[in-house]
Protein backbone atom coordinates (compact mmCIF):
# COMPACT_ATOMS: atom_id res chain seq x y z
CA UNK A 1 0.00 0.00 0.00
CA UNK A 2 1.14 3.56 -0.71
CA UNK A 3 1.85 5.55 2.43
CA UNK A 4 -1.35 6.85 4.00
CA UNK A 5 0.37 10.03 5.11
CA UNK A 6 1.52 10.85 1.58
CA UNK A 7 -1.94 10.23 0.17
CA UNK A 8 -3.63 12.36 2.80
CA UNK A 9 -1.21 15.14 1.96
CA UNK A 10 -2.28 14.82 -1.68
CA UNK A 11 -5.91 15.04 -0.60
CA UNK A 12 -5.19 18.15 1.43
CA UNK A 13 -3.43 19.73 -1.54
CA UNK A 14 -6.26 18.87 -3.93
CA UNK A 15 -8.84 20.16 -1.44
CA UNK A 16 -7.38 23.64 -1.68
CA UNK A 17 -8.74 23.87 -5.21
CA UNK A 18 -12.01 22.03 -4.61
CA UNK A 19 -15.30 23.88 -4.45
CA UNK A 20 -16.00 23.78 -0.74
CA UNK A 21 -18.86 26.20 -0.33
CA UNK A 22 -22.40 25.48 -1.51
CA UNK A 23 -23.47 27.31 -4.63
CA UNK A 24 -26.41 29.65 -4.81
CA UNK A 25 -28.83 27.04 -6.11
CA UNK A 26 -30.99 25.48 -3.41
CA UNK A 27 -29.83 21.86 -3.63
CA UNK A 28 -26.25 22.33 -4.83
CA UNK A 29 -26.90 21.36 -8.44
CA UNK A 30 -24.08 23.58 -9.73
CA UNK A 31 -21.67 21.95 -7.33
CA UNK A 32 -22.84 18.52 -8.40
CA UNK A 33 -22.25 19.45 -12.03
CA UNK A 34 -18.74 20.56 -11.12
CA UNK A 35 -18.08 17.19 -9.44
CA UNK A 36 -19.45 15.39 -12.49
CA UNK A 37 -17.33 17.53 -14.80
CA UNK A 38 -14.18 16.94 -12.74
CA UNK A 39 -14.69 13.18 -12.84
CA UNK A 40 -15.40 13.17 -16.59
CA UNK A 41 -12.37 15.33 -17.35
CA UNK A 42 -10.04 13.17 -15.26
CA UNK A 43 -8.93 10.55 -17.79
CA UNK A 44 -9.36 7.12 -16.20
CA UNK A 45 -8.75 4.81 -19.15
CA UNK A 46 -6.42 1.89 -18.52
CA UNK A 47 -3.95 2.98 -21.20
CA UNK A 48 -3.29 6.57 -20.14
CA UNK A 49 -5.60 7.45 -17.28
CA UNK A 50 -5.27 7.71 -13.51
CA UNK A 51 -8.01 6.41 -11.22
CA UNK A 52 -5.93 7.29 -8.16
CA UNK A 53 -6.02 10.94 -9.22
CA UNK A 54 -9.80 10.77 -9.66
CA UNK A 55 -10.15 9.20 -6.20
CA UNK A 56 -7.89 11.86 -4.68
CA UNK A 57 -9.95 14.63 -6.23
CA UNK A 58 -13.18 13.15 -4.90
CA UNK A 59 -11.64 12.76 -1.45
CA UNK A 60 -10.70 16.45 -1.61
CA UNK A 61 -14.32 17.33 -2.30
CA UNK A 62 -15.43 15.36 0.75
CA UNK A 63 -12.68 16.80 2.94
CA UNK A 64 -13.77 20.30 1.96
CA UNK A 65 -17.32 19.36 2.97
CA UNK A 66 -16.11 18.53 6.48
CA UNK A 67 -15.27 14.84 6.37
CA UNK A 68 -12.29 14.13 8.65
CA UNK A 69 -9.20 12.31 7.44
CA UNK A 70 -10.08 9.20 9.43
CA UNK A 71 -13.29 8.80 7.40
CA UNK A 72 -11.48 9.05 4.06
CA UNK A 73 -9.22 6.28 2.84
CA UNK A 74 -7.45 6.23 -0.48
CA UNK A 75 -6.26 2.71 -1.28
CA UNK A 76 -3.59 1.95 -3.87
CA UNK A 77 -2.88 -1.74 -4.51
CA UNK A 78 0.80 -2.65 -4.66
CA UNK A 79 2.24 -2.29 -8.13
CA UNK A 80 -0.77 -0.36 -9.45
CA UNK A 81 -0.10 3.30 -8.62
CA UNK A 82 -2.75 4.63 -11.01
CA UNK A 83 -5.48 2.09 -10.17
CA UNK A 84 -6.36 3.21 -6.68
CA UNK A 85 -9.73 4.11 -5.23
CA UNK A 86 -11.52 5.74 -2.32
CA UNK A 87 -13.50 4.58 0.70
CA UNK A 88 -15.51 7.22 2.58
CA UNK A 89 -17.85 6.87 5.56
CA UNK A 90 -20.80 8.79 7.01
CA UNK A 91 -21.31 7.21 10.42
CA UNK A 92 -24.76 6.12 11.53
CA UNK A 93 -26.33 6.56 14.94
CA UNK A 94 -26.97 2.84 15.53
CA UNK A 95 -23.70 0.85 15.68
CA UNK A 96 -25.55 -2.46 15.48
CA UNK A 97 -27.29 -1.53 12.21
CA UNK A 98 -25.38 -2.82 9.18
CA UNK A 99 -24.18 -0.26 6.68
CA UNK A 100 -25.25 0.55 3.14
CA UNK A 101 -22.52 0.67 0.49
CA UNK A 102 -22.66 3.02 -2.49
CA UNK A 103 -20.33 1.43 -5.05
CA UNK A 104 -19.10 2.85 -8.35
CA UNK A 105 -16.18 2.29 -10.67
CA UNK A 106 -14.50 5.41 -12.04
CA UNK A 107 -12.52 3.81 -14.85
CA UNK A 108 -13.87 4.12 -18.38
CA UNK A 109 -13.55 2.38 -21.73
CA UNK A 110 -10.87 3.67 -24.09
CA UNK A 111 -11.85 6.53 -26.41
CA UNK A 112 -9.89 7.96 -29.36
CA UNK A 113 -10.33 11.67 -30.02
CA UNK A 114 -9.99 11.23 -33.78
CA UNK A 115 -13.01 8.92 -33.83
CA UNK A 116 -15.34 11.12 -31.77
CA UNK A 117 -17.35 14.14 -32.88
CA UNK A 118 -16.41 15.90 -29.61
CA UNK A 119 -13.50 15.58 -27.21
CA UNK A 120 -14.36 12.42 -25.22
CA UNK A 121 -12.68 13.81 -22.09
CA UNK A 122 -14.47 17.15 -21.99
CA UNK A 123 -17.98 17.32 -20.56
CA UNK A 124 -20.11 18.96 -23.24
CA UNK A 125 -23.78 19.87 -22.80
CA UNK A 126 -25.54 20.08 -26.14
CA UNK A 127 -29.13 19.65 -27.37
CA UNK A 128 -30.31 18.34 -24.00
CA UNK A 129 -27.53 15.76 -23.59
CA UNK A 130 -24.25 15.43 -21.73
CA UNK A 131 -21.58 14.08 -24.09
CA UNK A 132 -18.26 12.49 -23.04
CA UNK A 133 -16.76 9.12 -22.20
CA UNK A 134 -18.23 7.99 -18.90
CA UNK A 135 -21.25 10.30 -18.89
CA UNK A 136 -23.47 7.25 -18.56
CA UNK A 137 -21.03 4.46 -17.67
CA UNK A 138 -20.68 5.27 -14.88
CA UNK A 139 -19.38 8.64 -13.76
CA UNK A 140 -22.86 10.11 -13.39
CA UNK A 141 -23.65 7.65 -10.61
CA UNK A 142 -20.16 7.98 -9.11
CA UNK A 143 -20.62 11.77 -8.96
CA UNK A 144 -24.07 11.31 -7.42
CA UNK A 145 -22.61 9.10 -4.67
CA UNK A 146 -20.03 11.76 -3.79
CA UNK A 147 -22.69 14.45 -3.97
CA UNK A 148 -24.97 12.39 -1.69
CA UNK A 149 -22.37 12.31 1.09
CA UNK A 150 -21.80 16.06 0.81
CA UNK A 151 -25.52 16.86 0.88
CA UNK A 152 -26.22 14.55 3.82
CA UNK A 153 -23.46 16.14 5.90
CA UNK A 154 -24.40 19.63 4.81
CA UNK A 155 -28.04 19.14 5.85
CA UNK A 156 -27.09 17.61 9.20
CA UNK A 157 -28.65 14.25 8.31
CA UNK A 158 -27.68 11.59 10.85
CA UNK A 159 -28.62 8.21 9.42
CA UNK A 160 -29.42 5.21 11.57
CA UNK A 161 -27.21 3.06 9.34
CA UNK A 162 -23.68 3.99 8.36
CA UNK A 163 -23.42 4.99 4.71
CA UNK A 164 -20.23 3.95 2.93
CA UNK A 165 -18.86 4.97 -0.43
CA UNK A 166 -16.38 2.94 -2.49
CA UNK A 167 -14.97 4.29 -5.75
CA UNK A 168 -12.92 1.68 -7.56
CA UNK A 169 -10.98 1.06 -10.77
CA UNK A 170 -10.65 -1.79 -13.25
CA UNK A 171 -14.26 -2.78 -13.92
CA UNK A 172 -14.12 -2.02 -17.64
CA UNK A 173 -11.13 -4.19 -18.60
CA UNK A 174 -10.84 -7.94 -18.18
CA UNK A 175 -7.27 -8.66 -17.20
CA UNK A 176 -6.81 -5.39 -15.31
CA UNK A 177 -6.69 -5.30 -11.54
CA UNK A 178 -10.27 -4.86 -10.33
CA UNK A 179 -10.63 -2.59 -7.32
CA UNK A 180 -13.90 -4.06 -6.11
CA UNK A 181 -12.45 -7.56 -6.17
CA UNK A 182 -9.29 -6.28 -4.44
CA UNK A 183 -11.37 -4.77 -1.65
CA UNK A 184 -13.20 -8.06 -1.03
CA UNK A 185 -9.81 -9.74 -0.64
CA UNK A 186 -7.80 -7.09 1.21
CA UNK A 187 -10.26 -4.74 2.94
CA UNK A 188 -13.44 -6.74 3.36
CA UNK A 189 -14.34 -5.16 6.72
CA UNK A 190 -13.96 -1.65 5.31
CA UNK A 191 -16.75 -2.26 2.80
CA UNK A 192 -18.89 -4.58 4.91
CA UNK A 193 -22.57 -3.78 4.44
CA UNK A 194 -26.00 -5.34 4.55
CA UNK A 195 -26.19 -4.60 0.84
CA UNK A 196 -24.58 -2.47 -1.85
CA UNK A 197 -25.99 -0.32 -4.63
CA UNK A 198 -24.21 0.06 -7.96
CA UNK A 199 -24.83 0.35 -11.69
CA UNK A 200 -27.32 -1.96 -13.32
CA UNK A 201 -30.24 -1.81 -15.69
CA UNK A 202 -31.08 1.80 -16.59
CA UNK A 203 -34.54 3.15 -17.25
CA UNK A 204 -35.85 3.23 -20.80
CA UNK A 205 -37.07 6.30 -22.71
CA UNK A 206 -39.40 6.20 -25.69
CA UNK A 207 -38.68 8.05 -28.94
CA UNK A 208 -40.12 11.25 -27.43
CA UNK A 209 -37.92 11.07 -24.35
CA UNK A 210 -40.71 9.91 -22.04
CA UNK A 211 -39.83 7.31 -19.35
CA UNK A 212 -41.28 3.89 -20.18
CA UNK A 213 -39.95 1.74 -17.34
CA UNK A 214 -37.30 1.83 -14.63
CA UNK A 215 -35.09 -1.25 -14.77
CA UNK A 216 -33.62 -2.90 -11.68
CA UNK A 217 -30.83 -5.47 -11.86
CA UNK A 218 -32.31 -8.83 -10.90
CA UNK A 219 -29.50 -10.90 -12.40
CA UNK A 220 -26.54 -10.34 -14.67
CA UNK A 221 -24.53 -12.27 -17.17
CA UNK A 222 -20.94 -13.24 -16.52
CA UNK A 223 -18.37 -11.71 -18.87
CA UNK A 224 -15.78 -14.27 -19.98
CA UNK A 225 -13.10 -14.02 -22.64
CA UNK A 226 -11.99 -17.00 -24.72
CA UNK A 227 -8.92 -17.20 -26.95
CA UNK A 228 -8.88 -18.80 -30.39
CA UNK A 229 -5.26 -19.42 -31.36
CA UNK A 230 -3.54 -21.05 -34.31
CA UNK A 231 0.22 -21.60 -34.48
CA UNK A 232 2.13 -22.56 -37.60
CA UNK A 233 5.67 -23.00 -38.90
CA UNK A 234 5.04 -20.19 -41.38
CA UNK A 235 7.36 -19.63 -44.32
CA UNK A 236 8.02 -17.27 -47.22
CA UNK A 237 4.97 -15.46 -48.61
CA UNK A 238 6.11 -16.20 -52.15
CA UNK A 239 5.27 -19.86 -51.53
CA UNK A 240 1.76 -19.82 -50.03
CA UNK A 241 0.25 -22.94 -48.50
CA UNK A 242 -3.36 -23.90 -47.71
CA UNK A 243 -2.24 -24.51 -44.13
CA UNK A 244 -2.31 -20.82 -43.18
CA UNK A 245 -2.83 -19.76 -39.56
CA UNK A 246 -4.98 -16.78 -40.56
CA UNK A 247 -7.23 -18.89 -42.78
CA UNK A 248 -7.81 -21.41 -39.98
CA UNK A 249 -8.64 -18.61 -37.58
CA UNK A 250 -11.00 -16.58 -39.78
CA UNK A 251 -13.00 -19.67 -40.73
CA UNK A 252 -13.45 -20.54 -37.05
CA UNK A 253 -14.43 -17.00 -36.13
CA UNK A 254 -16.89 -16.86 -39.02
CA UNK A 255 -18.61 -19.99 -37.73
CA UNK A 256 -19.00 -18.31 -34.32
CA UNK A 257 -20.54 -15.25 -36.01
CA UNK A 258 -23.27 -17.38 -37.55
CA UNK A 259 -24.22 -19.27 -34.38
CA UNK A 260 -26.95 -18.35 -31.91
CA UNK A 261 -26.98 -19.95 -28.49
CA UNK A 262 -30.40 -21.39 -27.59
CA UNK A 263 -32.93 -19.25 -25.73
CA UNK A 264 -32.39 -19.61 -21.99
CA UNK A 265 -34.85 -17.66 -19.84
CA UNK A 266 -34.15 -17.37 -16.15
CA UNK A 267 -36.46 -15.81 -13.59
CA UNK A 268 -35.13 -12.30 -14.28
CA UNK A 269 -35.75 -12.47 -18.02
CA UNK A 270 -39.17 -14.02 -17.54
CA UNK A 271 -40.06 -11.23 -15.15
CA UNK A 272 -38.78 -8.59 -17.56
CA UNK A 273 -40.59 -9.88 -20.64
CA UNK A 274 -43.78 -10.51 -18.66
CA UNK A 275 -43.80 -6.97 -17.27
CA UNK A 276 -42.72 -5.23 -20.48
CA UNK A 277 -45.23 -7.11 -22.63
CA UNK A 278 -48.02 -5.17 -20.91
CA UNK A 279 -46.19 -1.85 -21.24
CA UNK A 280 -45.06 -2.11 -24.87
CA UNK A 281 -48.05 -3.92 -26.36
CA UNK A 282 -48.43 -4.48 -30.09
CA UNK A 283 -46.42 -7.10 -31.95
CA UNK A 284 -43.39 -6.68 -29.67
CA UNK A 285 -45.48 -7.11 -26.53
CA UNK A 286 -47.22 -10.16 -27.98
CA UNK A 287 -43.83 -11.68 -28.83
CA UNK A 288 -42.62 -11.10 -25.28
CA UNK A 289 -45.65 -12.85 -23.81
CA UNK A 290 -45.31 -15.68 -26.32
CA UNK A 291 -41.63 -16.32 -25.57
CA UNK A 292 -42.37 -16.51 -21.84
CA UNK A 293 -45.03 -19.13 -22.54
CA UNK A 294 -42.80 -21.03 -24.95
CA UNK A 295 -39.09 -20.12 -25.24
CA UNK A 296 -38.91 -22.26 -28.37
CA UNK A 297 -41.44 -20.12 -30.24
CA UNK A 298 -39.25 -19.28 -33.23
CA UNK A 299 -41.54 -16.59 -34.60
CA UNK A 300 -41.64 -14.73 -31.28
CA UNK A 301 -37.88 -15.06 -30.84
CA UNK A 302 -37.33 -13.64 -34.34
CA UNK A 303 -39.35 -10.55 -33.43
CA UNK A 304 -37.41 -9.94 -30.21
CA UNK A 305 -34.04 -10.62 -31.84
CA UNK A 306 -34.44 -7.46 -33.92
CA UNK A 307 -33.79 -5.36 -30.79
CA UNK A 308 -30.16 -5.85 -29.63
CA UNK A 309 -30.87 -5.60 -25.91
CA UNK A 310 -33.75 -8.09 -26.03
CA UNK A 311 -31.65 -10.41 -28.18
CA UNK A 312 -28.93 -10.33 -25.52
CA UNK A 313 -31.39 -11.00 -22.70
CA UNK A 314 -32.67 -14.16 -24.37
CA UNK A 315 -29.45 -16.16 -24.38
CA UNK A 316 -25.72 -16.45 -23.90
CA UNK A 317 -23.90 -14.42 -26.56
CA UNK A 318 -20.36 -14.61 -27.92
CA UNK A 319 -18.69 -12.11 -30.23
CA UNK A 320 -15.22 -11.55 -31.69
CA UNK A 321 -13.71 -8.38 -30.23
CA UNK A 322 -10.00 -8.48 -31.09
CA UNK A 323 -7.78 -10.05 -33.78
CA UNK A 324 -4.01 -10.28 -34.15
CA UNK A 325 -1.95 -12.26 -36.63
CA UNK A 326 1.32 -12.45 -38.52
CA UNK A 327 4.80 -11.09 -37.90
CA UNK A 328 5.87 -9.68 -41.27
CA UNK A 329 4.24 -8.50 -44.49
CA UNK A 330 6.30 -10.94 -46.58
CA UNK A 331 5.97 -14.02 -44.40
CA UNK A 332 3.33 -16.66 -43.84
CA UNK A 333 1.81 -16.12 -40.39
CA UNK A 334 3.23 -18.20 -37.58
CA UNK A 335 0.49 -17.21 -35.17
CA UNK A 336 -3.08 -15.94 -35.39
CA UNK A 337 -5.24 -15.12 -32.40
CA UNK A 338 -8.78 -13.89 -31.74
CA UNK A 339 -10.50 -12.83 -28.55
CA UNK A 340 -14.08 -14.01 -28.22
CA UNK A 341 -16.01 -12.19 -25.52
CA UNK A 342 -18.99 -14.12 -24.17
CA UNK A 343 -21.77 -12.95 -21.87
CA UNK A 344 -23.07 -16.05 -20.14
CA UNK A 345 -26.54 -16.37 -18.64
CA UNK A 346 -26.83 -17.49 -15.01
CA UNK A 347 -26.73 -21.26 -14.60
CA UNK A 348 -24.37 -21.96 -17.51
CA UNK A 349 -20.74 -22.73 -16.75
CA UNK A 350 -17.70 -21.21 -18.43
CA UNK A 351 -16.58 -24.67 -19.52
CA UNK A 352 -19.90 -25.44 -21.22
CA UNK A 353 -19.42 -22.36 -23.37
CA UNK A 354 -15.78 -23.22 -24.12
CA UNK A 355 -16.80 -26.67 -25.33
CA UNK A 356 -19.46 -25.16 -27.59
CA UNK A 357 -16.95 -22.71 -29.05
CA UNK A 358 -14.51 -25.55 -29.73
CA UNK A 359 -17.30 -27.42 -31.46
CA UNK A 360 -18.04 -24.37 -33.60
CA UNK A 361 -14.38 -23.89 -34.49
CA UNK A 362 -14.46 -27.46 -35.81
CA UNK A 363 -10.74 -27.42 -36.49
CA UNK A 364 -8.00 -29.20 -34.50
CA UNK A 365 -5.61 -26.43 -35.53
CA UNK A 366 -7.63 -23.90 -33.49
CA UNK A 367 -6.97 -24.05 -29.74
CA UNK A 368 -9.86 -22.67 -27.68
CA UNK A 369 -8.80 -21.66 -24.18
CA UNK A 370 -9.89 -19.54 -21.22
CA UNK A 371 -7.11 -17.00 -20.64
CA UNK A 372 -8.39 -15.78 -17.27
CA UNK A 373 -11.20 -16.48 -14.81
CA UNK A 374 -12.38 -13.56 -12.70
CA UNK A 375 -13.85 -14.78 -9.45
CA UNK A 376 -16.48 -17.37 -8.55
CA UNK A 377 -20.01 -17.27 -9.94
CA UNK A 378 -22.63 -16.52 -7.29
CA UNK A 379 -26.41 -16.39 -7.59
CA UNK A 380 -27.94 -12.91 -7.83
CA UNK A 381 -29.09 -11.16 -4.67
CA UNK A 382 -32.82 -11.67 -3.96
CA UNK A 383 -35.08 -8.69 -4.67
CA UNK A 384 -36.84 -8.61 -1.28
CA UNK A 385 -39.55 -6.12 -0.30
CA UNK A 386 -37.01 -4.49 2.02
CA UNK A 387 -35.04 -3.61 -1.12
CA UNK A 388 -37.81 -3.12 -3.66
CA UNK A 389 -40.24 -1.19 -1.43
CA UNK A 390 -38.14 2.00 -1.19
CA UNK A 391 -37.28 1.83 -4.90
CA UNK A 392 -40.94 1.67 -5.86
CA UNK A 393 -41.86 4.41 -3.36
CA UNK A 394 -39.29 6.95 -4.61
CA UNK A 395 -39.78 6.05 -8.27
CA UNK A 396 -43.53 6.57 -7.86
CA UNK A 397 -42.93 10.04 -6.43
CA UNK A 398 -40.63 11.14 -9.26
CA UNK A 399 -42.08 9.22 -12.22
CA UNK A 400 -45.76 8.52 -11.41
CA UNK A 401 -47.13 5.57 -13.32
CA UNK A 402 -43.75 4.38 -14.60
CA UNK A 403 -43.37 0.71 -13.61
CA UNK A 404 -40.30 -0.72 -11.92
CA UNK A 405 -39.23 -3.81 -13.88
CA UNK A 406 -36.59 -6.31 -12.71
CA UNK A 407 -34.34 -7.44 -15.54
CA UNK A 408 -31.33 -9.49 -16.56
CA UNK A 409 -28.36 -7.22 -17.30
CA UNK A 410 -26.67 -8.45 -20.50
CA UNK A 411 -23.41 -6.90 -19.34
CA UNK A 412 -21.71 -7.41 -16.00
CA UNK A 413 -20.96 -5.18 -13.03
CA UNK A 414 -18.89 -5.33 -9.87
CA UNK A 415 -21.78 -7.23 -8.29
CA UNK A 416 -19.99 -10.31 -9.63
CA UNK A 417 -17.31 -9.78 -6.93
CA UNK A 418 -19.39 -8.52 -4.01
CA UNK A 419 -22.16 -11.13 -4.16
CA UNK A 420 -19.72 -14.06 -3.69
CA UNK A 421 -18.09 -12.11 -0.84
CA UNK A 422 -21.38 -12.00 1.05
CA UNK A 423 -22.44 -8.44 0.25
CA UNK A 424 -25.73 -8.61 -1.71
CA UNK A 425 -25.44 -6.08 -4.50
CA UNK A 426 -28.25 -4.45 -6.46
CA UNK A 427 -28.05 -2.53 -9.71
CA UNK A 428 -30.25 0.55 -9.48
CA UNK A 429 -29.43 3.90 -11.07
CA UNK A 430 -32.55 5.98 -11.56
CA UNK A 431 -30.98 7.05 -14.86
CA UNK A 432 -32.92 6.81 -18.11
CA UNK A 433 -31.31 6.37 -21.52
CA UNK A 434 -32.51 6.24 -25.09
CA UNK A 435 -33.17 2.93 -26.78
CA UNK A 436 -29.59 2.94 -28.10
CA UNK A 437 -28.29 2.78 -24.53
CA UNK A 438 -26.53 6.12 -24.84
CA UNK A 439 -23.74 4.64 -26.99
CA UNK A 440 -22.13 3.18 -23.87
CA UNK A 441 -18.68 1.74 -24.75
CA UNK A 442 -19.07 3.24 -28.24
CA UNK A 443 -18.60 6.54 -29.99
CA UNK A 444 -20.10 9.78 -28.71
CA UNK A 445 -21.41 8.39 -25.42
CA UNK A 446 -24.24 10.52 -24.09
CA UNK A 447 -27.03 10.74 -21.53
CA UNK A 448 -29.98 13.18 -21.29
CA UNK A 449 -29.23 16.09 -18.97
CA UNK A 450 -32.65 15.75 -17.34
CA UNK A 451 -31.98 12.07 -16.73
CA UNK A 452 -28.83 12.85 -14.76
CA UNK A 453 -30.54 15.42 -12.54
CA UNK A 454 -33.61 13.24 -12.00
CA UNK A 455 -31.35 10.29 -11.20
CA UNK A 456 -29.53 12.46 -8.68
CA UNK A 457 -32.82 13.24 -6.92
CA UNK A 458 -33.88 9.58 -7.00
CA UNK A 459 -30.65 8.18 -5.55
CA UNK A 460 -30.44 10.89 -2.88
CA UNK A 461 -33.92 10.05 -1.60
CA UNK A 462 -33.48 6.29 -2.00
CA UNK A 463 -30.26 6.02 -0.02
CA UNK A 464 -31.74 8.26 2.67
CA UNK A 465 -34.72 5.89 3.00
CA UNK A 466 -32.47 2.84 3.20
CA UNK A 467 -30.25 4.56 5.76
CA UNK A 468 -33.20 5.08 8.10
CA UNK A 469 -34.63 1.56 7.83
Amino acid sequence: MTSRSILLALVALASSTAHAAPTADADGRDRFRAIYKELIETNTTLSSGDCTLAATRMAARLKSAGYPDEDLRIFVPDGHPKEGGLIAVLHGSKPDAKAILMLAHVDVVEAKREDWTRDPFTLIEEDGYFYARGTADMKAQAAIWVDNLIRYRESGFRPKRTIKLALTCGEETNGALNGAEWLTQHAREAIDAEFALTEGVDGTLDEKGKPVSLGILAAEKISQNYTFEVTNAGGHSSRPLPDNAIYHLVRAVDRVSRYEFPVDLGDASRGFFTGMSKIIGGADGAAMAAVVRNPMDAAAVAVLDREPNWHAMLRTTCVATMLSAGHATNALPQRARANINCRIVPGVSREEVRLQLAKLADDPAVAVTIPEVRGPIAPPAPLTRRVMGPIEQVAGEIWPGVPVVPALEPGASDAQFLNPAGIPTYGVTGLFTDADGGHIHGLNERIPVKSVYDGRTFLYRLVKLYADQ
